[in-house]
């Protein structure tokens, strides 16, 4: 059997993602610690407790999503002996490719959370919040 990563894009963010994983793994909460010092951001705060209306803003929800899928990643490896190295194939929808290239370690933790941060601020200010179909 072949082993396969697939992380998902924009869209599955919500309140409260990635806090039972932090609360039992070490390795997530050093993963969500990695992503707010990168942005200079309590980026985990904001997935925590909210306000929904702004971790929905692409600019907080890409690297948010990206944060729990590394973090469901660094978990697998230190936690459980499944690390990306066993896997034939990692792919992402959208957001979730810059997520699948980070797990692969062909970009980093912290840069792929300040790209992700400037391509979300690009997204919106090519589509300003209530415009468009996204958010809805």
């Amino acid at each position: 059997m072949t082993l396969a990563f697939l992380f998902p894009g924009q869209g599955s963010q919500a309140i409260g993602m990635g806090v039972d994983l932090a609360e039992a793994f070490a390795s997530a909460r050093e993963v969500f610690q990695e992503v707010d010092d990168a942005l200079g951001q309590k980026l985990s705060a904001l997935m925590k407790d909210g306000p929904e209306a702004d971790l929905t803003l692409t600019e907080n929800a890409q690297p948010a999503l990206m944060a729990v899928s590394l973090a469901v990643i660094r978990t697998l490896d230190k936690e459980f002996g499944v690390s990306i190295e066993k896997a034939g194939f990692v792919a992402g929808h959208s957001l979730g490719e810059y997520s699948a290239l980070a797990a692969a370690g062909a970009i980093s933790l912290a840069d792929t959370a300040r790209l992700l941060k400037l391509r979300g601020q690009a997204m919106q200010r090519a589509v300003p919040v209530g415009e468009g179909p996204w958010p809805p």
